[in-house]
């Protein structure tokens, strides 16, 4: 019914009550309880079910202590569940061991959605229309596998008089012509499936119909930081060799036409990246985070991404290498600049990507040697450091900066740069001043654990939303200042929809809402 505010309790955690609005329903007619979420939530977090977003409900209360197994895969403690209950069918209180800041946010994912543990008991519960049980506002009618998805009005839900549309048929295919030839031909209303190769004709042929929305998301190439890349001839060391390296990688990003990638390569309404955080996460006030990144005052983020800064980025980058490699005259280019490594996976787009990059870098003799392995074994090498430079990417699942700022410490699973791992553990070329914002700390010339693994931990601890975005702009500062993170893009989200279906809502995470969608 409402999203109240969390009560303290005395060890600092602090516990939220829901109340279940009146009428809530199954799409078999039974009532929704209290106890379904109780039983979701235990269930989605539990090591038995493997779920890929089970880390969601690290944020409540008793998870790390049901998810501690033995060798053989049983718990610790069999007995353990989450800070989850349901003191009657219409209440639901949530302990969370420490205040988070977004919580109401990460409830609408649909992680925390409700089922129910009786259907869940058959194992294909979720496979078929006759075994399909929803709560939602259409209840799912017919499902042919690879072919067709149909539902219906759900009649006891609750909102149920302001759902316009009573039948929604999703018509499943892997076939691009299909699924042009069906929208030409005015059979279907919406097309989800558009390849960004096409957008440019999509422009022409239909530019009413064709719609480009941002997405939580950003491609990037990520630097191994571990990786050599001065000559051989450099007498640098400790700290002042990972600044200069630091100093490199960010001149050897000013050398990519982010604009050329967007427009030739990419072609889906991309939008050249100067950040890693993209478009549409936001600061605490609502504003872009994006456009408040960085600290120049002459345009947004790390790089000057506009179409007539090229020029001046590629003077810059080879003022800076010059200081450390040896330019040929003759050739245009650098004489003993170190093979890079690039590595990526399988797909025309990556490709296209990984040749341009060679090319760009070849115009100042800078060697690049392409990598191109299945994905699993892509994974592995990209995992385990076998790289100079690895295609990278990431979409969000919500709104929070964190989430593209978190996978960068130095246990963090995601970690494939390797900041704090291997010989960048016992690099100290850091610093932090957190004074400004209440904190007694500041570091100079720390390692990546005392400075950028700290402030993650200060922004997770944090629940003031000045404060906490001031210190996201500072993680990225800190990132960004590695060169390790090189921006390519923003992703788009392309779809086609017929000018007179109306009411269409997508999100930043590319759902796509029809009930309220009308047609003229």
């Amino acid at each position: 019914e409402s999203l109240p505010d969390g009560v303290v309790n005395e060890d600092g955690s602090i516990t939220y009550t829901y109340t279940l609005r009146n009428g809530l329903t199954w799409s078999d007619g039974q009532p929704l309880r209290a106890q379904d979420f109780v039983f979701a939530w235990n269930r989605a977090a539990s090591a038995e079910l493997s779920g890929y977003y089970a880390y969601l409900f690290s944020a409540v209360a008793g998870f790390d202590e049901m998810r501690r197994i033995y060798p053989d895969g049983s718990r610790v403690n069999p007995e353990a569940h989450l800070g989850v209950e349901a003191p009657d069918e219409k209440t639901l209180r949530v302990t969370l061991p420490e205040p988070l800041f977004g919580w109401n946010q990460l409830l609408a994912f649909p992680a925390f959605f409700p089922v129910r543990e009786d259907v869940v008991e058959n194992a294909s519960w979720g496979s078929g229309a006759d075994s399909y049980v929803s709560c939602g506002a259409y209840t799912l009618t017919e499902w042919e596998h690879d072919t067709l998805i149909a539902m219906e009005k759900n009649p006891a839900y609750p909102d149920a008089a302001s759902v316009s549309m009573d039948t929604l048929r999703f018509h499943l295919s892997d076939n691009d012509g299909e699924v042009f030839d069906h929208f030409a031909a005015g059979e279907w209303q919406f097309a989800d499936r558009v390849p960004a190769y096409a957008a440019e004709t999509l422009r022409e042929r239909w530019p009413d119909e064709l719609h480009v929305t941002g997405q939580l998301g950003t491609y990037y190439v990520c630097w191994n930081v571990n990786a050599e890349i001065l000559p051989g001839s450099s007498t640098l060391s400790g700290a002042d060799a990972e600044r200069a390296r630091a100093e490199i990688r960010r001149a050897v990003s000013l050398l990519i036409d982010r604009n050329y990638i967007t427009d030739s390569i990419a072609q889906g309404g991309q939008v050249p990246a100067s950040s890693l955080v993209p478009m549409g996460m936001t600061n605490a006030d609502g504003s872009q985070f994006y456009q408040t990144a960085g600290n120049s005052s002459d345009y947004s983020g790390y790089y000057n991404v506009s179409p007539d800064a090229i020029g001046t980025n590629y003077d810059t980058a080879l003022e800076i290498l010059s200081r450390y490699y040896t330019f040929d005259e003759t050739e245009q280019g650098f004489a003993d600049f170190p093979v890079l490594t690039y590595l990526y996976n399988a797909n025309e787009g990556h490709r296209a990507i990984a040749e341009y990059i060679q090319s760009a870098l070849a115009g100042v003799e800078i060697p690049v040697r392409k990598e191109n392995p299945e994905l699993g074994e892509f994974l592995t090498a990209r995992k385990n450091g076998a790289f100079t430079l690895a295609r990278n990417g990431y979409l969000a699942d919500f709104d929070d900066p964190l989430l593209f700022l978190e996978m960068w410490t130095s246990d963090a699973e995601e970690n494939v740069v390797r900041f704090g791992q291997d010989a960048h553990a016992s690099v100290y070329a850091y610093s932090m001043d957190l004074t400004p914002y209440g904190y007694e700390n500041r570091v100079e010339n720390g390692s990546w654990a005392d400075t950028y693994d700290v402030l993650i931990r200060f922004i997770r601890e944090c629940t003031d939303g000045e404060t906490r975005t001031a210190l996201l702009h500072e993680a990225e500062d800190l990132l960004m200042s590695t060169g390790c993170i090189m921006p390519l893009y923003f992703y788009t989200d392309l779809y086609l929809a017929r000018d007179t279906l109306n009411g269409v809502y997508v999100n930043p995470v590319g759902m796509k809402y029809f009930m309220r969608c009308e047609i003229s």
